[in-house]
């Protein structure tokens, strides 16, 4: 399983660039060393631009592209998009909490979640971030962080609030569609108030048109998904899709073809057996009518 510990791309469009200028340079039959010598820049440096591990500059990339015979007006503009749109999002809304992000190495997954264009989010425990209530998010970032400071936990509030006000509203939603098992709206996280908050929540994100919610019930038994939570998450054409699996100290991104394919036919499984949208919004009511009691 090809795992990638180093730290995640910083943005859709850096992805994007880099396999742009990878197949520029490829069509010449150039090598990164005929490239570095030719425009006089170091190797290494091109290596990590064509990596995606690093980004780069319009002047640079003008070089490359005169280097490889790119001269057609658009083609070059197109090239040149990326590169601006990559350093714009090098400038991300989350900035102002990146001391805690920093602390809590968060900041990794939410440059990619904000290029997504859908998310196939399963969760076997908890409700999905993107769906939380700000009570039920404080719950649970206060008893799963206890070495966070109270300011500390307020601002992962914050950040998970605007998460969801930049992914799931706005003029281009991203498209979520989150799985849970039954485990998730049983659990009492904060109280039996802030669980029916956050159920009421759940019903109301789940009638809207870019969210799509189903539970797995615990009379299913044994299922694909009792290996751990994982989201999905989908970009604009070409950059491809990738799957990201949350641990309290190494969080890790999966890009291999293999690995995302698995994950892709886990998720497919899960949703042929999980209740469908409209049998999930009973069930989730019926809970919550049972917590009132």
């Amino acid at each position: 399983m090809a795992l990638k510990r180093s730290l995640v791309p910083q943005s859709v469009y850096r992805r994007q660039l880099a396999g742009r200028l990878r197949e520029l340079r490829e069509a010449t039959g150039m090598t990164l060393v005929e490239v570095a010598e030719k425009i006089e820049v170091n190797q290494g440096s091109l290596s990590r631009i064509e990596n995606g591990e690093r980004g780069t500059t319009p002047v640079l990339v003008r070089a490359l592209l005169d280097c490889y015979g790119v001269e057609e007006p658009a083609e070059r503009d197109d090239v040149l998009d990326l590169v601006r749109a990559d350093r714009e999002q090098q400038k991300p809304w989350w900035r102002k909490y990146s001391t805690v992000l920093t602390a809590t190495r968060y900041d990794g997954y939410l440059a990619l979640e904000s290029g997504a264009v859908a998310l196939a989010n399963y969760q076997p425990m908890l409700v999905p971030g993107l769906l939380q209530t700000e009570d039920y998010a404080r719950a649970v970032i206060s008893q799963m962080r206890m070495e966070l400071t109270p300011p500390q936990v307020e601002s992962l509030v914050k950040v998970r609030m605007e998460r969801q006000n930049s992914r799931l509203g706005g003029e281009h939603p991203a498209k979520l569609w989150a799985i849970l098992d039954e485990a998730v709206l049983r659990r009492t996280v904060g109280s039996p108030q802030v669980m029916q908050d956050q159920l009421r929540k759940l019903v109301e994100a789940s009638e809207q048109p870019n969210v799509t919610v189903q539970l797995l019930p615990f009379s299913l038994g044994a299922h694909p998904g009792l290996y751990g939570p994982f989201v999905i998450l989908t970009f604009p054409a070409p950059t491809p899709t990738l799957v990201w699996l949350e641990n309290p100290k190494n969080s890790v991104y999966l890009e291999a073809d293999e690995d995302v394919g698995n994950y892709t036919e886990i998720f497919d499984q899960l949703r042929a057996c999980a209740l469908g949208p409209s049998e999930t919004r009973t069930r989730i009511a019926q809970i919550s009518k049972e917590l009132a009691l």
